[in-house]
Formats: C-alpha cells, sequence, structure tokens
C-alpha cells in the first residue's frame, strides 16, 4: 500500500511581532486567537495568558515568529480595575456562576474593607478555581466543574503588590490591583468576602497592563478587523525589541549567520554580567533571537527566530 504524505501548507511570509487587542466582554481567549488568525492570514498566532470571558482588556497576542518568544514576556506582572459584588458567593466566583449563598447584611464599614484588603498583599496562596484551564490529568477544570465534578487542586503562591480599594458603595467596591502573572483576581474576591464574613464574588474586570503591553497599544477588534481589511493590520504590531525590555545586540551577517546554526559568537568587549539575556537583531529591526551571555565574552542562542534559524 503506498504511504500517503502529509502536505505540510506553507503560509506566506508576513510580519510578526505582538498584538495587543482590547478584548470585549463575552470573548473567550481563544476566540480572539481565532480572530487574529484571519485578520493576519496565519495559524501561528498565541496569547500571553487567558482572561475570562466575562474580563475585558489587554490580551496581547504574539503573531508568527514571535511565537517562540512568548516564554520571555508571558509570566510578568498584571494590573486590573474591576469591582468586587459582596454578600454573594457563585460557583464560578465570578457574575456568570450560578448563586450558591446570599447575604443580607449588614455590610462591613470601609475601613473593615481596607483592612481587610491589606492581608492580601506580599505573597499569596491561591488554590485555582474549578471553572479555569487548569489542567487535572490532561483534562481542563472548567470541563470537569461542569460535570458537577469537583477535584483536589495544588495550591500556588502568587504576589500582589497593590489591592487598592478606589469606590466603596456597599455591597460594591471598586477596586485595582498589581499581582503577579498567574494571580486569579477571582479568587481574590471570593477570598476577601470569606475574610470579612459576607461572601462575595467578583462582578466585572478590565486588564489594563500585561507585561509590557498597555491599555494605550490596545485596539477593539472592529478596529483591528478594519485595519486588516485595508491593509493596515500590520502597524498594530509591536516590535519584539521593545516587547521584551531586554539589552540589545546589533549583529554583523557572519554572527548571525553563525547563531542561526546555534554556535556560539564571541564578542569583542563584554557588554554586560554572565547569565545576562540579550536581544540581536540585525540592523533593519528584525530580530535574531534571543541570546545568554556566558564567561569570557561568548554568547550562547536560547531562542533563534526565522527567516535566521537555520542559515548557512
Amino acid at each position: 500500500m503506498a504511504r500517503r504524505r502529509r502536505r505540510k501548507t506553507e503560509e506566506a511570509p508576513g510580519p510578526s511581532g505582538f498584538l495587543v487587542v482590547d478584548k470585549p466582554v463575552g470573548w473567550t481567549s481563544h476566540d480572539v486567537v481565532d480572530a487574529a488568525r484571519g485578520w493576519l492570514g496565519t495559524r501561528r498566532v498565541g496569547h500571553l495568558g487567558t482572561l475570562d470571558p466575562l474580563a475585558t482588556g489587554v490580551l496581547p497576542l504574539a503573531i508568527r515568529a514571535a511565537t517562540k518568544l512568548v516564554p520571555y514576556v508571558q509570566d510578568r506582572g498584571k494590573s486590573y480595575a474591576g469591582a468586587i459584588r459582596l454578600g454573594v458567593v457563585t460557583d464560578t466566583l465570578d457574575a456568570e456562576g450560578r448563586v450558591l449563598r446570599e447575604y443580607a447584611g449588614p455590610w462591613p464599614d470601609e475601613a473593615q474593607v481596607i483592612l481587610a484588603m491589606q492581608q492580601f498583599l506580599g505573597a499569596v496562596t491561591q488554590i485555582p478555581p474549578m471553572f479555569s484551564a487548569v489542567k487535572k490529568d490532561g483534562v481542563p477544570l472548567h470541563k470537569l466543574a461542569r460535570e458537577g465534578r469537583e477535584v483536589e487542586r495544588e495550591a500556588k503562591t502568587v504576589q500582589v503588590q497593590r489591592f487598592a480599594l478606589r469606590k466603596y458603595d456597599p455591597p460594591r467596591l471598586e477596586i485595582e490591583v498589581d499581582c503577579s502573572g498567574g494571580t486569579y483576581v477571582r479568587v481574590l474576591a471570593a477570598d476577601l468576602g470569606e475574610r470579612l464574613g459576607c461572601g462575595a464574588h467578583l462582578a466585572d474586570l478590565r486588564r489594563t497592563l500585561s507585561g509590557p503591553f498597555t491599555l494605550d497599544q490596545a485596539s477593539s477588534p472592529e478596529t483591528l478587523r478594519e485595519e486588516a481589511a485595508s491593509g493596515e493590520i500590520a502597524r498594530r504590531l509591536v516590535s519584539p525589541l521593545e516587547a521584551l525590555g531586554l539589552p540589545a545586540l546589533r549583529l554583523d551577517p557572519h554572527e548571525i549567520q553563525a547563531v542561526g546554526r546555534g554556535a556560539e559568537i564571541s564578542l569583542s568587549r563584554p557588554v554586560d554580567a554572565p547569565g545576562t539575556r540579550i536581544v540581536a537583531h540585525d540592523g533593519a529591526g528584525l530580530v535574531v533571537g534571543v541570546l545568554e551571555l556566558l564567561p569570557g565574552h561568548r554568547l550562547r542562542p536560547l531562542r533563534v527566530l526565522e527567516p535566521f534559524a537555520g542559515r548557512r
């Protein structure tokens, strides 16, 4: 029997970088990824941190070769603005869930709320909610939750730098949060409600910052769809040189060839301390890859991007 060969679909070359989307309410992060694949004509799109359908705001996407750089930007700090509803506990810990119990009052005063919020600053232990994308034995927790199952989850430690009260109008409190990547603001809301003795859930949430990406850089799907149709969407891409925030080093053609083969290169002078990561570029705005400085003024490739990978 003749063996059938799979044909690998070749994509047309296109621009690489990071696209910052202002995610609308009701969209999943995967919905945004699917839309971006159509806007930019590539399957190579990945997001840098899930946003729940209820949440809006900054959702950075890595496009084409930039998908190889996701590990270098995805775990940086996040900032949010949102609201917590006291007195109502839901199974999803947010406003989309089924109500489990309610509390009629009286409500804690503002001073009590602020004091309780301060207890969540610094290192905080969180248990991922059942309605989340975390997997248990390869199965997403949200799928198990919809089957009515609850399983044991491993607690993790996150960092909360700021948990501030912007406005208190019981039973609603408006908040701002600065935290490490991987923090569940839904869990913060529910845990705050437990500490106050009245229960709570996250009423709404807007991400205002994700690592180096800000709300000022974000565009709505409607805008991006129109710019894709007019051929202008590439101007929205944030260069990896800007996004990575690493020391930059221009390589000459011979150095680029060596790095493309995965070889170390030598520097004529030290650029920083050993262990420092450096983003290398070709001088024309194209990122060659991420390199690590070794003792003896040597640079080792950690990640090499197309079209430089495998160059001879």
